[in-house]
């Protein structure tokens, strides 16, 4: 008998930088890697295209993302889950009035 393989799942964690068009939003997920031959240690990033379905992300927020079939030409890439929110001003009601 053939047994079946299990395809291993990749995930990324990233912050969310931009969200341009729906149900669309670039992540940048940073990192990090030794110098081959100096040892020393650098940060490289690199930002994908990926796929909200229910448009809940929001720029600055902290986000699972997990390689799926093509969705479009650049889009690879689904949001599984928010990890973190960004922290957003809130808007008190006295803003506009002198005290």
């Amino acid at each position: 008998m053939e047994a079946k393989r299990e395809k291993r799942i990749t995930t990324k964690v990233g912050r969310v930088v931009a969200k341009n068009s729906s149900k669309t939003v670039k992540v940048l997920v940073e990192r990090l890697e030794r110098h081959p031959l100096y040892k020393k240690t650098i940060r490289r990033k690199r930002i994908f295209m990926v796929h909200d379905e229910q448009e809940k992300c929001k720029i600055g927020d902290l986000v699972r993302i997990v390689e799926s079939k093509p969705i479009s030409k650049l889009k690879r890439w689904r949001v599984v889950e928010i990890l973190g929110l960004a922290s957003r001003e809130i808007d008190t009601e006295n803003e506009g009035e002198l005290i």
